[in-house]
Formats: C-alpha cells, sequence, structure tokens
C-alpha cells in the first residue's frame, strides 16, 4: 500500500486517481483532523472506491505517520477515518494494532444472501457451519466453514459475487488457530487480499463474541496467494486488537 502524507488540499478525483495509478491493494491520504482527540486523518482508498475503514492501511498509515515524525497526544494513537475515531497502540519492535471499530451491521445472513455466497463460493450448505455479517466499513459477509480443506477448495464465481466483500474463515491446522480467505471487488472484477485487517477484524469480533475463539489467537491469510500472513487477535477489556508488522519499503515524492 502506500501513504500520501501531506493529503490535505487534493480532491477525492485526485485521491482516487493517483490510487488507481499505484497498482496497490490501498494508498491513504493523510489529512488534517477534525476531531480534536484525533492525531490525524485519513481518507482510504482502493482501486475504484474509497472506503470508510480498512485494517492494513490503518496500520501502514500509522507507521508512515510515526516515521515521519508524528507525536500521539497520549499513550493510545487516535485515527480519524470514515467510521469515526479508531484507536492504535505501539507493541514490540515496529509492531502496531488498531482496536476494531464497532459493526455498522452484525446477525446472521439472510436466506438469499447465504444462498448467494454458498453458490458463488462453491460450496454445499452441509459445509457452512455458520454466517454473519461482519460489516465494519467495507460490508463484510462472513462465513465459517467447516474445515481448512474446504477453505483452501473455494474457486469463487466472479460473476455471481461481484461487487460482493466476501470472508471465510476455517479452523486452521498449519500453526494458526483459524485461517483467513477475502474476497473483494477490484478494477479486474473479484480479487483475493493476502491480508485484511477489517475482515479479521469484525470475525474477530464474531467468534470471540459468540465463544467460537479464545481471547486471544492467531490467524493465518495468504496461503493460496503464496503469502504467509499473520494477524494477531487479543481481546482486553472490551477492545478487540489486531495487530501486525509494518515496514517501510520504498520512500519518494510525488507531485500531485
Amino acid at each position: 500500500m502506500a501513504v500520501v502524507l501531506e493529503g490535505d488540499g487534493l480532491s477525492t478525483v485526485q485521491m482516487q486517481s493517483f490510487t488507481d495509478w499505484t497498482n496497490l491493494s490501498e494508498a491513504t491520504f493523510i489529512v488534517q483532523a477534525s476531531e480534536p482527540t484525533a492525531d490525524y486523518a485519513v481518507r482510504i482508498f482502493c482501486p475504484g472506491r474509497e472506503l470508510p475503514f480498512a485494517g492494513h492501511p490503518t496500520l501502514g498509515t500509522c507507521h508512515a505517520w510515526l516515521e515521519s515524525g508524528g507525536r500521539a497526544k497520549s499513550d493510545v494513537i487516535v485515527q480519524e477515518c470514515g467510521v469515526g475515531l479508531v484507536k492504535i497502540r505501539r507493541g514490540p519492535g515496529s509492531s502496531l494494532s488498531f482496536a476494531a471499530p464497532p459493526l455498522r451491521r452484525s446477525g446472521p445472513l439472510g436466506e438469499s444472501e447465504l444462498d448467494l455466497l454458498a453458490r458463488g463460493l462453491g460450496l454445499d450448505r452441509g459445509q457452512v457451519v455458520d454466517h454473519q455479517w461482519c460489516d465494519n466499513g467495507p460490508g463484510w459477509q462472513g462465513i465459517l466453514v467447516d474445515s481448512v480443506d474446504t477453505l483452501r477448495s473455494i474457486t469463487p464465481d466472479s460473476q455471481l459475487l461481484a461487487g460482493l466483500d466476501v470472508g471465510v474463515v476455517a479452523p486452521s491446522k498449519d500453526g494458526a488457530d483459524f485461517e483467513v480467505r477475502a474476497f473483494f471487488p477490484g478494477n479486474n472484477g473479484l480479487t483475493e487480499d493476502p491480508v485484511t485487517g477489517s475482515l479479521n477484524a469484525a470475525l474477530a469480533q464474531w467468534l470471540i463474541g459468540s465463544g467460537r475463539a479464545a481471547h486471544s489467537y492467531t490467524a493465518s491469510q495468504g496461503r493460496e496467494l503464496g503469502r504467509d500472513g499473520r494477524v494477531f487477535v487479543e481481546q482486553i477489556d472490551s477492545d478487540i486488537w489486531i495487530g501486525g508488522e509494518s515496514t517501510t519499503v520504498i520512500t519518494g515524492s510525488v507531485l500531485l
């Protein structure tokens, strides 16, 4: 992902055009916060659309902000974005974690929604253990399947699932507690994401809240894309924290 440190003065069209030009999964633009308790505000874009919230861009933006000299007003960094204020804390080394924002929509999927997802993912209904709305900005629809083998066998139908944000989770057997796959609209149809903070945040709220997951666990994501992403989940009091490592790969200047 890309982070533009000086986003004030750029129009939505300029932000979207730059995001599409980078050909990266997301681009974020740091702008002046309107909330007095926020340390900074950010606008988050992926190819073709703006997102009110996303996890990976939240941690990456905070990493870039801190690296550029940003100083938080308190021990917890506060980001303002489309879903409101999001708390971020620093961990060991370069690790950061954010507190999962409240869900905009939760509860079981409707019968027609579940039927469409099952067909679009190539699943038998017997392979679906549970399902839930996991909308925390991106309108994730979550499916819990019976095994990691089922999860890995999924070949999504891009036409049936066009325009949908779909997350699938299963108990893992390879060094993590759960394995996750995420599908969402991209420039060229349905895209699979290697690591998805917003989805993992919503899944954690569902899985921990329903007693299907412990208050601390690790999720694996990206295996089908040749990646080995790890997302660390921990509930402390009423907050569920989603964490990972952030690294700067390239720095430079762009005239927009």
